[in-house]
C-alpha cells in the first residue's frame, strides 16, 4: 500500500460519507493527521468533531455514523475507532503493506521517487560567499540546506538548477587586489599599509608569498589588476575546493562581473523610463516604497558608485529570464530586511515577485567540551568550514545542519559529532545502515542465497512499524519538497533508524526457517534501500562497517 494512494483514497471517501449524510458539499476537505502515539492508530480525522455544530448532534454520533459508511475492506483498513470527543482512528491493514517490499527492493534508488513538482524550473542560489576569504559557519549551514533542498525537490519532480553567485564585480574585489597588493610589497620588504577596508586574513599572505615564488617582484610596481585577478581565481578556487569536501555542488558559478557587459545598463534604463527612479543629495534613488519597502533606496551613490541592489536587480531579473518558474534564494540572518527591496525592485521590471521565495538561515554556535567555541585553531578567526571538517568531517556536519529547521537558531556540539554511541543522531542512522549490511553478510557466510520472495506469510507484527515507516517515504520527501523542509526528512531518517534497531533487538532475522529468513532479509533490505537514499539526500554516506 502506498500512504499517499491511501490519504487521497481516505479524503475522499470522508468527503463522500459527509455528502451522503447531508452535511456537507463538494468542497468539504477532509484531514488526516499522525497520531504521536501509535497506539492511537497510524492516522485520526477529526472529521466527526467538525461537522458536529451542522449536524447538531454530538461528535461521537457523529463519528458513529461516519464509520457505518465507510468501507473499510475497500479502504485497506483494519479498523477504525472513535476516540476522546469524537476523533476517528484509522488502523491499517498491514498485510496490504507487503507489496512495498517488493516494490523497494525491485526500484531501488527510485523508490520514493514522485512527479509532485511536475518539472517545475527551479533556480536555487545558496551560499554564494564573496570570493575575498574562506566560508565561514553561515556558509556551511547555508550550503547543507541548499544541497539537500536540491536533491530533495530533484526527487520530488522539480527540475532544480544550482547556482553560486560570485560576488566579483564590486569594489570589495578592488579591497582585495589592494589587500594583496600591500601583503605582496611587506613579503618584498617594502613599507606598505593594509587599506582601511582591507582583507587581514592569513590566506592574503599566502597569496602574495605564492605570488612572489612565481615572479619575483616583478609587480612591485604596478601590479593591481594581476592581483586582482590572480587573488579572484586563487580564492574561488579555494572556495570549489572545500565545498567538494563538503559535498556541496553548484550547475554554474554565475560571475556578477558579466552582468556589466548590458544587463545592468539595460536594466536600469528600464527602470528609469518606468519613473521608478529621482534625484536627491546628489544620488539617485529607488521608488522601493511604491511597492513593499519601507522606504526608498539609494541605487547610485553621489559620487556615481551604485550599491549592491543595482546587480542584484539585474541578475534576478536574468534568473527570471532564463526561464525559471521560481527563484530560491538562501540568504543569511544578515540579509532579513533586504527582501523587501528586492521584491520590490522586481516588480519595477515587470517581474512576478511571488515568485522569488528567501530562505533565512539563522546563527550557529559551535560548543567543544562545555564551551562556546568562536576562534578557529587554524586562522584565528572565526569558525569556518574547513575548521568543522578539520575536527569532524563532512557527515556529521552535514547531518546535524539538515536536521534543524534552516529558521530555528542552533547549537553544534563538535562532541557529539564524534560521538560513537546512539546518542549522537548521525551514528545511530549509519548504524541502522552498517547493522544491516552485518547481517546480509552473515547471511551470505552461511550459504544463505538472498532471493526476494514472491509472497509474504511469515511477517508478524513486529514488521509492522517498519513497513508503515516505509510507507511513508515518498509523501515525507514531497512534503520536503513543497514546503522546502529538508530538515523534515532527517526527522523520518532517525525514525528509520529507531524503528529498525527496535525490530533488530525483537526479532532473530536468519532463523531455522528459510522461507521466514528470506522474507526478512527482504524487508530490512528494503529499509537499507531507503536508509540510504535518505542519507545521500542530505549529503551523508551510508557506511557499510562501522
Amino acid at each position: 500500500m502506498n500512504v499517499n494512494v491511501f490519504k487521497e483514497k481516505m479524503k475522499d471517501a470522508l468527503k463522500k460519507v459527509v455528502i451522503d449524510l447531508g452535511y456537507g458539499d463538494d468542497s468539504f476537505e477532509a484531514v488526516l493527521e499522525e497520531p504521536k502515539d501509535k497506539a492511537n492508530g497510524d492516522f485520526s480525522t477529526n472529521t466527526a468533531m467538525r461537522l458536529a455544530k451542522v449536524a447538531k448532534t454530538a461528535p461521537r454520533m457523529v463519528a458513529e455514523k461516519i464509520v457505518e459508511l465507510l468501507d473499510q475492506d475497500e479502504l485497506g483498513i483494519e479498523k477504525l475507532e472513535i476516540a476522546g470527543p469524537g476523533f476517528i482512528n484509522i488502523y491499517l491493514n498491514k498485510e496490504d503493506f507487503y507489496s512495498i517490499i517488493t516494490d523497494i527492493n525491485t526500484n531501488l534508488e527510485n523508490y520514493g521517487n514522485s512527479t509532485v513538482g511536475n518539472g517545475t524550473k527551479i533556480h536555487l542560489e545558496y551560499v554564494s560567499a564573496n570570493p575575498t576569504g574562506y566560508l565561514h559557519i553561515g556558509h556551511a549551514r547555508g550550503g547543507a540546506y541548499g544541497d539537500a533542498l536540491a536533491n530533495i525537490m530533484s526527487k520530488a519532480g522539480y527540475t532544480v538548477h544550482r547556482e553560486f553567485y560570485v560576488n566579483d564585480g564590486g569594489n570589495q574585489i578592488n579591497n582585495l587586489a589592494y589587500s594583496i597588493e600591500a601583503r605582496y610589497l611587506q613579503e618584498l620588504g617594502m613599507d606598505a599599509s593594509m587599506p582601511e577596508d582591507g582583507y587581514h586574513g592569513p590566506e592574503i599572505i599566502k597569496i602574495a608569498k605564492d605570488i612572489i615564488a612565481d615572479n619575483g617582484d616583478k609587480y612591485k610596481e604596478d601590479g593591481f589588476l594581476f592581483f586582482k585577478e590572480y587573488g579572484l581565481e586563487f580564492l574561488l578556487n579555494g572556495l570549489k575546493e572545500h565545498l567538494d569536501a563538503y559535498r556541496v555542488t553548484f550547475d554554474e558559478w554565475f560571475r556578477e562581473r558579466d552582468l556589466y557587459n548590458g544587463d545592468v545598463e539595460t536594466t536600469m534604463d528600464y527602470i528609469r523610463s518606468k519613473g521608478y527612479t529621482y534625484m536627491k543629495d546628489d544620488a539617485e534613488w529607488l521608488k522601493t516604497s511604491d511597492f513593499f519597502d519601507e522606504k526608498d533606496r539609494v541605487v547610485y551613490t553621489s559620487d556615481g558608485r551604485n550599491t549592491y541592489l543595482v546587480p542584484d536587480i539585474a541578475y534576478h531579473k536574468n534568473k527570471f529570464e532564463r526561464g525559471y518558474d521560481i527563484l530560491i534564494d538562501v540568504l543569511g540572518a544578515d540579509h532579513h530586511g533586504y527582501m523587501d527591496r528586492l521584491r520590490s525592485s522586481l516588480e519595477m521590471v515587470g517581474k512576478d515577485s511571488k515568485k522569488l521565495e528567501f530562505e533565512i538561515l539563522q546563527m550557529v554556535k559551535v560548543f567543544q567540551d562545555g564551551e562556546e567555541v568562536k576562534m578557529s585553531k587554524r586562522s584565528g578567526k572565526a569558525i569556518g568550514l574547513q575548521d568543522l571538517l578539520d575536527e569532524v568531517g563532512p557527515d556529521p556536519i552535514r547531518y546535524f545542519f539538515a536536521a534543524r529547521a534552516l529558521s530555528s537558531p542552533m547549537d553544534l556540539d563538535l562532541d557529539l559529532a564524534l560521538r560513537q554511541t546512539n546518542e549522537n543522531p548521525v551514528y545511530y542512522a549509519q548504524y541502522a545502515h552498517a547493522r544491516i549490511c552485518s547481517v546480509m553478510e552473515k547471511a551470505s557466510n552461511e550459504g544463505i542465497e538472498y532471493k526476494l520472495p514472491e509472497s509474504f506469510s511469515n511477517l508478524n507484527e513486529n514488521a509492522n512499524d517498519l513497513l508503515v515507516a516505509l510507507s511513508k517515504y515518498q509523501s515525507v520527501i514531497e512534503e520536503c519538497a513543497e514546503k522546502r523542509i529538508p530538515h523534515k526528512l532527517a526527522n523520518y531518517i532517525q525514525n528509520l533508524a529507531s524503528t529498525f534497531h527496535s525490530y533488530y533487538n525483537n526479532e532473530k532475522v536468519i532463523t531455522d526457517n528459510l522461507e521466514e529468513t528470506m522474507e526478512k532479509l527482504a524487508l530490512i533490505q528494503a529499509v537499507k534501500v531507503v536508509m540510504k537514499d535518505a542519507l545521500q539526500l542530505i549529503g551523508v554516506s551510508a557506511p557499510e562497517k562501522m
